[in-house]
């Protein structure tokens, strides 16, 4: 199922950095090694930029880089989960879970509906506590698929 949202590779249950940047660029090299990033250092120019304009951080450990860039193949979500957080900008602390999303140039509506349903499921303790605790990236890849692909 190459055209999903998010597959097992696209999952990292164990972020080793702690620094923004670099979880982001450790979350994009999955990104190229499947097949939906083709530049990373432009993809990550792209995400950068994105920061810059409002720091992606939400309450509740949640991080959401995210961005549309011309190396992007195809609408993709990324996940990663880090025990020490990572700073992305929330006034209530480091994040603890992390999704980067990376939608081609011009697929804004795409970008959208990605963005807002995971904003909606972000509500939900629920659906962050399931990625808090999940121990199988196939697990997350098929949960997170069914509650946010549009």
């Amino acid at each position: 199922m190459t055209d999903a949202l998010i597959t097992s590779d696209l999952v990292d249950l164990e972020l080793v950095d702690t620094e923004r940047r670099a979880v982001v660029r450790s979350l994009a090299s999955r990104l190229v090694a499947a097949g939906r990033v083709t530049d990373i250092d432009r993809f990550l120019a792209d995400v950068e930029a994105r920061e810059q304009q409002m720091p992606t951080g939400l309450e509740g450990g949640i991080g959401i880089p995210h961005c549309r860039s011309t190396a992007v193949t195809a609408p993709t979500l990324a996940f990663g989960r880090s025990t020490a957080g990572v700073d992305f900008g929330a006034e209530d602390g480091p994040a603890r879970l992390v999704f980067l999303i990376a939608a081609p140039d011009g697929a804004d509506a795409d970008h959208l509906k990605v963005l807002a349903a995971l904003a909606r499921r972000l509500m939900r303790a629920e659906f962050t506590q399931t990625l808090l605790t999940a121990v199988d990236p196939e697990a997350v890849a098929s949960y997170v698929r069914g509650e946010v692909t549009p």
